[in-house]
């Protein structure tokens, strides 16, 4: 099992940013895409954004298009949701997720809270 530990999360204001981090010590970490979703109360966990094993190709939801930056460090195990303009409604419980084969993991996640 590929242990995933988030963090980064907080409360920030409408316009603000935040950085989520989520490390991992597997060495399977250089060789699978990795995600991030996230969780609004009441709401289904959606998928937030997509990064190919070496971090040449990402894909976004739309409602995080032009805002958020995925991005990862294979030497440190380490992928990264940069998250700009954050709006209320980007309010969620954020995790990571690898799937590698017919397994997958996810964080415990990390609670972002947008508000004023």
């Amino acid at each position: 099992q590929v242990q995933l530990v988030e963090s980064g999360g907080g409360l920030v204001q409408p316009g603000g940013s935040l950085r989520l981090s989520c490390a991992t010590s597997s060495p399977i970490f250089s060789g699978y895409a990795m995600d991030w979703y996230r969780q609004a109360p009441g709401k289904q966990r959606e998928l937030v954004a997509v990064i190919r094993p070496d971090g040449s190709n990402t894909n976004y939801a739309d409602s995080v298009k032009g805002r958020f930056t995925i991005s990862r460090d294979n030497a440190k195990k380490t992928v990264y949701l940069q998250m700009n303009s954050l709006k209320p409604e980007d309010t969620a419980v954020y995790y990571c997720h690898i799937r590698y084969g017919f397994n997958d993991s996810w964080g415990r996640g990390t609670q972002v809270t947008v508000s004023s």
